[in-house]
C-alpha cells in the first residue's frame, strides 16, 4: 500500500489558539502560479505597458475612442438672434414655460422672485455679464463656472433656455422681498469680456 502523503508526515504548526492546532499545508503550486500570473498581469495593465494584445495600450485606445466619438457627435452650436429673443419675450406662453423652468432650476441661486441668493439679483439694472437678451442667453448657455453658474446649454434644450431668458427679462424692475445688493455694472454700460 502506498502512502497518500507521498512519504511526508503532516506537520502541525507549533502555535495553538483556543486549543486548536493547524496543519502546515502549503498552497498547491498551480494556485501559486496562477496568483503570480495575476500579479504580473495587473502590473502590466496598471502601468499601461502596451501593446499587450491588440491596440496601443488601454489609455491610448480610450483616448482614440473618445476622439472618434467627439468627431461623430459634435456639440450642437446653437445661436440665436436678438430678434428671435424679442419674439420669445412677446410670447406669453413661452414666458410661462420659462417661469416653470426657472422655478425648477434657478430658484436655488437666484431666489423665487429673482432677488438673488447665491447668484446675483436679476431684478435690478446691474449685471455682471451684460444684461441684454443676448448677453443673458450667452451667460445661460455657456455658464460662468468660476462664479458657480452652470452651463445650462448642456442640460436644457435651446428652447428652454430662450424661454428662461424671456422670463428673466420680465423680472427687470420688479421688487423682490429680500433683494441682494447690486453687483456688476448698470445696464447700458459696456462690460469687458
Amino acid at each position: 500500500m502506498t502512502d497518500p502523503t507521498g512519504g511526508q508526515e503532516d506537520r502541525i504548526l507549533e502555535h495553538e489558539y483556543d486549543g486548536i492546532q493547524e496543519y502546515d499545508n502549503p498552497m498547491p503550486r498551480w494556485w501559486l502560479m496562477t496568483f503570480a500570473g495575476t500579479v504580473i498581469f495587473s502590473a502590466i495593465y496598471v502601468l499601461n505597458i502596451g501593446p499587450v494584445g491588440n491596440g496601443k495600450g488601454r489609455v491610448a485606445d480610450y483616448e482614440d475612442d473618445m476622439k472618434a466619438f467627439a468627431a461623430a457627435h459634435p456639440a450642437p452650436q446653437v445661436t440665436v438672434t436678438l430678434a428671435e429673443l424679442q419674439a420669445v419675450v412677446k410670447d406669453h406662453e413661452a414666458v410661462e414655460h420659462g417661469e416653470e423652468t426657472y422655478k425648477a432650476n434657478c430658484v436655488a441661486c437666484h431666489g423665487p422672485d429673482g432677488g438673488g441668493i447665491i447668484g446675483p439679483n436679476l431684478t435690478d439694472t446691474y449685471w455682471l455679464h451684460g444684461g441684454t437678451l443676448t448677453d443673458i442667453y450667452k451667460t445661460m448657455m455657456d455658464g460662468v463656472l468660476e462664479k458657480g453658474m452652470p452651463p445650462w446649454g448642456k442640460t436644457l434644450r435651446p428652447e428652454q433656455v430662450r424661454n428662461v431668458v424671456a422670463y428673466v427679462s420680465t423680472l427687470q424692475g420688479t421688487t423682490p422681498v429680500n433683494p441682494k445688493a447690486p453687483q456688476g455694472v448698470p445696464l447700458g454700460v459696456p462690460t469687458t469680456p
